[in-house]
């Protein structure tokens, strides 16, 4: 007698339409690139006379549109203004943009994953080109902390179906 057990049918098809679900379900990155990138540096060599450290506001805003059957773009654009008492210090603007192809989703599951799952692939290029901006801008790298894009995501349906619901003027 044998301690070995055999997997049986049910568990072997299982398995293969598990690994099939997966494979169908992808999200493939075509290219990415810089679509628009500004650096404004008015308070050059300023910062370094105060000694504080300077207010910064950050503001993030992803867009996606379908470009071509089956193809979509992804566009994350973040804007980091620093200012010491209330004076510029630096301004950079970003737009980095990719285009994907997202399979096996249902149609309702396309918008989702093309505004959180894409821009996810995307911030850490992001994050890179503006750190280096800083640095090279003479400041320390801005490093952007993680992005939750699910609640990006979330808190703009929310806004939409508010704004819809709301009696026009």
């Amino acid at each position: 007698m044998s301690d070995k057990t055999q997997p049986t049918a049910d568990a072997d098809q299982s398995a293969q339409a598990t690994t099939q679900t997966t494979q169908r379900r992808r999200i493939i990155s075509h290219s990415q690139h810089i679509k628009d990138l500004s650096f404004e540096n008015p308070g050059a060599g300023e910062q370094f006379t105060t000694g504080n450290p300077p207010k910064i506001d950050i503001a993030v805003n992803v867009t996606g549109r379908n470009i071509a059957e089956n193809q979509q773009e992804a566009e994350l654009s973040i804007t980091a203004k620093a200012a010491l008492d209330d004076k510029p210090v630096f301004v950079v603007e970003l737009t980095y943009s990719g285009r994907f192809s997202i399979t096996g989703l249902p149609a309702e599951q396309i918008e989702p994953a093309l505004l959180i799952e894409c821009p996810r692939l995307l911030f850490p290029f992001a994050r890179r080109i503006i750190a280096d901006c800083c640095r090279d801008g003479g400041y320390p790298p801005l490093m952007l902390e993680p992005i939750d894009f699910a609640q990006m995501y979330m808190n703009r349906k929310r806004e939409q179906s508010a704004s819809a619901g709301s009696p026009k003027k």
